[in-house]
């Protein structure tokens, strides 16, 4: 595939206050620099998890006089919240598509917990209310988990597997790993032309393995300050929008082309409804 689609995931999980008219600004700015979808948690005023959509609710209602982004909605995250109380934004009528974790995994000093009765009852939700989900995968034994799911449930097409590196307790942001890591989907998946894999850095200083996981031949990409503010090695910035500028770079590099919300929602079968 030439089309890339890139994500930007704009709010960073330390305490902060969650202002919606400043996310939207900000998601704004990145979708007019190429970003076709927004990933987002259900936040509270200090930026803690929450069940509670009211927030996001706001936020989103601010992106949409705005433009057209896709907007995806997190159902993990490291908290105590329940599976229900974590699958709530899948019942918002905002979200278009939300994010699947199949697996439990260290993420530094946490441990993200996603037991597989979570992960199933997750699943029939978001089937069940049309929610087009992205698989995060942080681990090989998690790609078995999703091919096994996939055979169990009505999965619509494609399937996108978001491939994440970097965070201390997984797989390290490296050429390896990620070579590691697509050779299992290839395999789990064979025989299936509708998966699409990208790539997701947490902690990323340089643009060394975004470069590289797009010319390896991911459809899309993943940037924004919930994994990095870091523009290069020495710089830190202070908007979404300069990232997501520098990723549509990278992938014109790599000549390839960066897909249009339009585009992306044709990719993902994701129609837009005003």
């Amino acid at each position: 595939m030439n089309k890339v689609i890139l994500s930007v995931a704009p709010v960073c999980a330390s305490p902060h206050e969650i202002v919606p008219e400043e996310i939207a600004k900000d998601v704004y700015e990145c979708y007019k620099q190429g970003a076709a979808m927004v990933h987002l948690h259900v936040r509270d005023k200090n930026a803690a998890l929450t069940p509670d959509l009211s927030l996001l609710a706001e936020t989103v209602k601010l992106i949409r006089e705005e433009c057209d982004i896709i907007v995806e909605i997190s159902t993990g995250g490291v908290s105590n919240l329940t599976i229900e109380e974590r699958c709530q934004p899948i019942y918002g009528d905002f979200t278009e598509a939300v994010s699947l974790n199949v697996g439990s995994v260290n993420l530094g000093k946490s441990v993200y917990q996603n037991p597989i009765d979570d992960v199933k009852f997750c699943v029939k939700e978001l089937i069940a209310h049309k929610k087009f989900p992205e698989t995060e995968l942080f681990e090989l034994g998690m790609v078995n988990t999703m091919a096994g799911l996939v055979s169990e449930f009505d999965f619509t097409s494609p399937i996108l597997l978001a491939l994440v590196f970097g965070h201390e307790g997984e797989l390290p942001a490296t050429e390896n790993a990620l070579k590691h890591m697509v050779a299992y989907v290839k395999e789990c998946f064979e025989g299936r032309d509708d998966i699409i894999w990208g790539y997701t850095q947490a902690g990323r200083k340089d643009w060394n393995m975004m470069k590289y996981a797009v010319n390896y031949g991911a459809g899309s990409l993943r940037v924004g300050f919930e994994d990095s503010d870091y523009l290069d090695p020495d710089t830190r910035v202070d908007n979404n929008s300069i990232i997501v500028k520098r990723a549509a770079e990278i992938v014109r590099e790599c000549e390839k082309d960066v897909a249009s919300v339009k585009e992306a929602r044709e990719i993902l079968n994701i129609p837009f409804k005003a």
